[in-house]
């Protein structure tokens, strides 16, 4: 709603200035809150670190640095698959709204409505395979308790979804 009292408030009415503040920047905004979501919700394993195991599935300790790597790595994938869902509708509607294909808002919003249902159904296999599910990270990266408990120079741990 922001962006849309300032362009309000200071008359920014060319075509391009609503294209931005109407279509693009909601995507983009969007898929900043989605990953500050994710951030703020798993704010835990910041604090408390998740479990990293080593080949065999032995838990060998508990790590920050592999929680914050965890989360980060979720909230990117949330962030690419909420804002391409938006933002690829939104400029597709544009292209169509400008070459009249749909004659009515109706069918507009129809058409609006599949194209978001394609593109989530699109994006939701590539959001979730960016990442693999068991995480890996090198021994060097974790703190000192692990480096004394374990030899193994790759351990891993589970993303989460």
């Amino acid at each position: 709603a922001l962006p849309l009292i300032f362009m309000n408030r200071y008359t920014l009415k060319s075509s391009l200035t609503q294209l931005v503040i109407k279509k693009l920047l909601p995507a983009s905004l969007l898929g900043l809150m989605t990953a500050f979501t994710v951030v703020v919700v798993r704010s835990p394993e910041f604090e408390n670190g998740i479990e990293v195991m080593d080949r065999n599935g032995k838990v060998v300790g508990v790590s920050q640095k592999a929680g914050k790597k965890a989360v980060k790595e979720t909230a990117w994938s949330r962030a690419v698959l909420f804002g391409t869902t938006f933002f690829l509708p939104s400029v597709l509607t544009y292209f169509v709204e400008r070459a009249k294909v749909v004659k009515t808002p109706r069918a507009l919003a129809s058409v609006r409505m599949l194209m978001i249902t394609s593109v989530l159904a699109g994006m939701l296999p590539v959001s979730l395979s960016m990442f693999p599910q068991c995480g890996e990270i090198k021994r060097a990266d974790l703190e000192p308790e692990i480096l004394s408990s374990t030899e193994e120079t790759e351990l891993f741990y589970n993303r989460g979804i």
